[in-house]
C-alpha cells in the first residue's frame, strides 16, 4: 500500500472529508486528492508532520512503517471498517408482534459479519442469550437454520426473534427467558411458520 492510500484509508477511518483534512491543513481540496492519488510519491516533512496531526497518527504510521492502531491510548480501540444494512422495524422478543417493515433507516455493521438488514427488538424473552429490549439484531437472510440457532421467524403476518427447534412433525420457537413458555406449531400451522433469517450478531444499547 503506497502513502497515498494510507492517507486515504486514515481519513476514512477517521470519517474526515477531503474538504476536513484540506481546510486544517490550509491547503486546496485538489492537493489532498493528490496526496491520495500518489501523484507525489515522497511527501517532505513539512507536509508529512502536519498531516499526521491532522490524521491523529503519526508520519510512521502514513509512511507504512506502523500500523495506525499503535498510535492509539492504551484506552482506546481502533473501530473497524463498517457498511449499511436497512433498519426494518422492529421484532418481538416476547410474544410475536406486527412486523413493521420501514427501510427509511440505516445501522452500521462491522465488516467481518455478514448480514442483510437490522431489526429492533422489543421485549425481554431472550435476555439469557444477552438480547435485550431496544437491541439492535443483524439478520443474514436465509429460509432455514440449523437448530438450536436464533433466527427472525414470522408467524403469519407477525415476526418473533426466538431459538428454533427443528422436529420431524413440529417446530418449537423457544425464548431465553424462563418466564415465557416455548411457541409450538404442527401440522398445518407450520404454513404459517416462515424463518426470515439467522440471528448473527447484535448490539446493545448503552445501560
Amino acid at each position: 500500500m503506497k502513502i497515498g492510500d494510507r492517507i486515504k484509508q486514515r481519513r476514512e477511518e477517521l470519517g474526515l472529508t477531503v474538504d476536513e483534512v484540506a481546510k486544517q491543513l490550509k491547503k486546496h481540496r485538489a492537493t489532498v486528492y493528490r496526496y491520495e492519488s500518489n501523484e507525489i510519491g515522497t511527501l517532505p516533512t513539512d507536509v508529512l508532520e502536519p498531516l499526521a496531526v491532522v490524521l491523529e497518527t503519526t508520519p510512521a504510521a502514513l509512511m507504512g512503517w506502523e500500523d495506525f492502531s499503535k498510535n492509539l491510548p492504551s484506552n482506546i480501540i481502533p473501530m473497524p471498517k463498517t457498511y449499511k444494512v436497512p433498519l426494518i422495524g422492529n421484532i418481538a422478543c416476547g410474544q410475536p408482534i406486527l412486523a413493521v417493515e420501514e427501510n427509511d433507516e440505516v445501522v452500521e455493521v462491522p465488516e467481518n459479519i455478514k448480514a442483510d438488514f437490522a431489526l429492533c427488538c422489543k421485549g425481554d424473552s431472550m435476555i439469557n442469550a444477552r438480547i435485550f429490549d431496544g437491541d439492535i439484531v443483524y439478520i443474514r437472510k436465509q429460509p432455514e437454520v440449523e437448530t438450536g440457532e436464533i433466527a427472525a421467524v414470522r408467524i403469519g403476518d407477525e415476526a418473533t426473534l426466538k431459538r428454533v427447534r427443528l422436529y420431524p412433525d413440529k417446530i418449537i420457537l423457544e425464548p431465553a427467558n424462563p418466564m415465557y413458555e416455548p411457541l409450538v406449531y404442527r401440522g398445518e400451522e407450520l404454513n404459517d411458520i416462515e424463518i426470515l433469517g439467522k440471528a448473527v450478531a447484535f448490539t446493545s444499547i448503552v445501560r
